[in-house]
């Protein structure tokens, strides 16, 4: 039997309402744990096929991880349908009763009869407590050799459960096999086919395995090693690392839960520098992945976004000669936005951003892709025009353009 699958319930899956994240970080954790898993499984909120999939699970695998359906509405059927698919009753549970009218409480709120729905646990399961949220889990053994593990959908709840309680239970049930360790190392200015073809006699290693991943714009090179022990497994990614960090150079730009943004704004931190940004056609999307790094505010001073040119001259004061000699798509635009907006802020550096992200808009001279990107700093400004893919659409236009105006100065500052 496999050790262990995934089953993620709720019609909004099926649908796509939803991005089914749970599925990849629970992947993930069991990889971490050295629990093998082969299968993951996404069912609608409906009783009779959830209760047909679990009991298809009980006969390939030795653990099932199941996430949603927890709730107190009556779309919410995961712990009915998993006792009906045993012929187990529901009993209610005491400590998950007294937690859930605790929690109601001190939120302000009363406790309607579909909360104790709640509480309700089949008959002989061990309750797997929520910290945050109102919806317990279950850690259940319905029949030998087979145990099922309940979670909410909420991923904030569902991480605390797995960390809680899970994963001390999984150290401990003998499903594990070794250890594995990986490294998730992140390049850019480089396609995934080049980077595999340099990488093409680590690609065929079976451990540590290397495995590539495509972005947008980003490239990602995933190692994997399995070992005894975490320290065993580390050993074994280092030198490959090394390796692959040697053949790159510069375009490895990071590793794990690093970005671009979080790249840059560290080496300003240390360099003891403030960034400031100017953008039109990414709409404050390079603003936004500055902003979305914790303690991003003691080196990001702001931005402006400048989508008329009214804007670009009142407040980046990018010149009205300039804006009727080359247009606002060009470089000397693109440099004046850059100063005006390091002047205006007191920042070390600048980036700007102005281009034709489409669907319409674009010439002959610029069309749809043309994007131009400026870096100032201490030592001057500098701009330079590159061109994207009008294929792909305006979003990933707009991604590309942040991206690349970030590497841009990553490149400088190193």
């Amino acid at each position: 039997m496999a050790a262990a699958e995934i089953l993620c319930i709720g019609t909004e899956l099926l649908l796509g309402n939803i991005t089914n994240g749970n599925a990849r970080w629970i992947a993930e954790q069991l990889a971490a744990l050295g629990v093998p898993h082969h299968r993951q499984l996404v069912v609608g909120d409906n009783r009779e096929r959830l209760m047909a999939e679990v009991q298809a699970a009980s006969e390939r695998c030795q653990l099932l991880i199941t996430t949603g359906g927890l709730g107190p509405t009556p779309d919410d059927l995961t712990t009915e349908a998993l006792a009906a698919a045993f012929g187990t009753p529901l009993v209610e549970n005491a400590q998950a009763w007294l937690d859930i009218q605790a929690k109601l409480s001190a939120r302000g709120r009363s406790c309607a009869p579909s909360n104790r729905r709640q509480a309700l646990i089949p008959q002989g399961a061990e309750l797997l407590p929520n910290p945050t949220g109102t919806a317990p889990g279950v850690i259940w053994s319905p029949k030998p050799g087979f145990t099922v593990m309940t979670f909410p959908g909420v991923p904030s709840e569902m991480r605390a459960m797995w960390q809680a309680t899970a994963a001390p239970w999984l150290r401990q049930s003998g499903l594990t096999s070794g250890v594995f360790a990986s490294r998730m190392l992140q390049f850019w200015g480089v396609s995934e086919s080049a980077l595999a073809e340099q990488m093409a006699d680590l690609l065929e290693g079976s451990n540590p395995t290397v495995a590539p991943y495509a972005g947008a714009g980003e490239v990602k090179l995933r190692i994997t090693a399995q070992a005894e022990t975490p320290a065993a497994a580390e050993q074994l990614l280092a030198p490959v690392e090394a390796e692959i960090r040697a053949r790159t150079g510069s375009s490895c730009f990071g590793c794990d839960g690093e970005s671009l943004a979080s790249v840059v704004l560290e080496r300003l931190r240390q360099r003891g520098e403030t960034l400031a940004v100017a953008e039109s056609c990414t709409g404050g999307g390079l603003g936004a992945s500055l902003a979305a790094v914790p303690g991003a505010s003691d080196v990001f001073l702001g931005g402006v976004i400048a989508y008329a040119n009214s804007v670009k001259q009142g407040l980046l004061e990018v010149p009205l000669a300039l804006l009727e000699t080359h247009g606002a798509v060009s470089d000397p635009v693109a440099q004046a936005m850059a100063e005006g907006v390091r002047r205006r802020t007191g920042a070390d550096w600048a980036l700007a951003i102005t281009g034709v992200a489409g669907p319409g808009g674009g010439s002959a001279e610029k069309p749809v892709g043309l994007v131009h990107l400026a870096v100032a700093g201490p030592h001057g400004c500098s701009s330079e025009a590159v061109r994207f893919s009008a294929s792909r659409g305006r979003d990933w236009i707009q991604t590309l353009s942040a991206g690349e105006a970030l590497n841009r100065l990553r490149l400088q500052l190193a």
